[in-house]
């Protein structure tokens, strides 16, 4: 039986190297389709993905241990998936951040901070916004922005603190983050407050 010479290494070309390439590429996806590194979503909206979780109000209540502000954790509606939190710069101040996605696939987010409306609404929606108008929700006067891309925020003075809620979605959804915001206390923290 005549067995056949390995080629020499001048002869080995890319489509060598490629076909080489082609099942270790397979295995490797085999592999992290498996272990669940890896997520196939071509759902049309939010709902359809796999939603990151984030713990709202854990992220909340800390924020109220660190921030100068008093800080709310709104009740929202069971269907809204929490699913991400930060906190950022507004100015010389800063703000905490959450978000959730609606039952209907719309993000809607909500901020609190002590800094001014003006530099709240331009790290919201940027320097080419409009006021629209104003909403009475919760007993308090809401200042109604969206901007050229129909991102949306409503802005709401409430003395040592301005709230902001933001979506691209649908006004009611903003009203329902808004009435929730406006009917829920400040959070007690037992840690002490940080100074200067």
């Amino acid at each position: 039986m005549a067995v056949m010479a390995e080629k020499p290494r001048i002869l080995q070309d890319g489509r060598d190297m490629m076909w080489s390439l082609i099942p270790l590429a397979v295995l490797i996806l085999i592999v992290a389709g498996v272990a669940g590194s890896c997520s196939w979503g071509f759902g049309k909206d939010a709902t359809a993905q796999n939603v990151p979780h984030f713990d709202v109000s854990g992220g909340l209540h800390a924020d109220a241990a660190t921030l100068k502000f008093p800080i709310r954790d709104p009740k929202v509606p069971a269907d809204w998936q929490p699913n991400s939190g930060s906190t950022q710069n507004v100015e010389a101040s800063l703000s905490s951040n959450v978000g959730w996605i609606t039952g209907d696939g719309a993000y809607v987010q909500l901020t609190q901070t002590d800094g001014a409306e003006e530099a709240l609404m331009n790290q919201l929606l940027g320097d080419d916004t409009s006021a629209t108008g104003t909403r009475q929700i919760g007993g308090r006067t809401w200042v109604t922005y969206e901007n050229p891309d129909h991102k949306k925020a409503w802005i709401a003075d409430f003395g040592d603190v301005r709230i902001a809620v933001k979506t691209s979605g649908k006004d009611s959804t903003m009203q329902t983050l808004a009435e929730a915001v406006s009917a829920a206390a400040p959070i007690v923290s037992t840690l002490p407050k940080p100074t200067g």
